[in-house]
């Protein structure tokens, strides 16, 4: 038995959708055991798009296919035999509707707000592996090497999209995939007041401390950020603060004389 044409279309659309939806994520997990990639949902969106955009020129490049199509919506909606199911199927439509639009407006339950610290101040020095930091005269050491910069700032982005980009996003805005899993939520870079405000001393503290190395004075601090010292080299530490820098179109603050 033959499905009609607009049965068959929905259908490619719909299996298009999840061959990317969840293809994409399993072709990943299968290049890197133990993990699964989630498909950032506006690429979803913009996937949808073209998909919806394609399937349409499918049905229409063909006049008898076409023909089908239209015959087929037109029996649907104007046969009167079928009246209940065209009105429950309606109704379907509009109350997915009515709950899509409800859910985004309808207000949340949200943790009151907490008088915490953007920025908590620094110590003055600090120590990881087996190795002390003075942040007063502390330089990311790549910056002056301008023949190497370019390629510094891409294995900084690296380094990013592979740690990082879950939390900070795929557009340094504090919204990744998981970013609403946390509270508070995580920094946007390309905000003027995190990063544009900061010496690449501090950034380079807070990365390699993370959470667990803020200072005990005024917590709770309530940061996720992991001690990244424990996974990232010195040097890939300060690749990423180039290409944090680099990616927003910030400069880092000047040290203080």
């Amino acid at each position: 038995m033959r499905l009609p044409e607009t049965i068959r279309l929905v259908l490619a659309a719909a299996i298009a959708y999840l061959l990317i939806a969840a293809g994409v994520p399993a072709i990943g997990a299968l290049l890197h055991p133990g993990t699964w990639p989630v498909v950032p949902s506006h690429l979803l969106k913009i996937c949808l798009f073209f998909i919806v955009v394609v399937v349409l020129l499918y049905g229409s490049s063909d006049e008898k296919r076409w023909r089908r199509v239209r015959s087929e919506l037109h029996f649907f909606f104007g046969a009167p035999e079928i009246r209940v199911p065209r009105l429950a199927f309606i109704g379907a439509v509009c109350l997915l509707g009515a709950y899509i639009a409800y859910d985004a407006v309808r207000p949340g339950f949200e943790m009151p707000p907490e008088l915490r610290s953007i920025h908590p101040a620094p110590p003055t020095a600090f120590s990881i592996n087996g190795k002390t930091y003075d942040l007063l005269t502390l330089k990311n050491p790549l910056r002056a090497d301008k023949s190497a910069f370019s390629a510094n700032v891409r294995a900084g982005g690296e380094i990013f999209f592979k740690n990082c980009f879950f939390c900070h996003g795929d557009k340094l805005d504090g919204k990744g995939p998981f970013h609403d899993a946390f509270f508070p939520l995580p920094a946007d870079f390309r905000d003027v007041g995190t990063i544009a405000q900061l010496q690449e001393s501090y950034l380079f503290w807070r990365i390699a401390a993370g959470g667990p190395g803020l200072p005990k004075e005024g917590a709770p601090w309530i940061s996720a950020m992991p001690a990244w010292h424990r996974f990232l080299s010195e040097k890939e530490m300060w690749q990423l603060i180039l290409f944090l820098y680099d990616f927003t179109g910030h400069e880092p603050r000047a040290q203080e004389r």
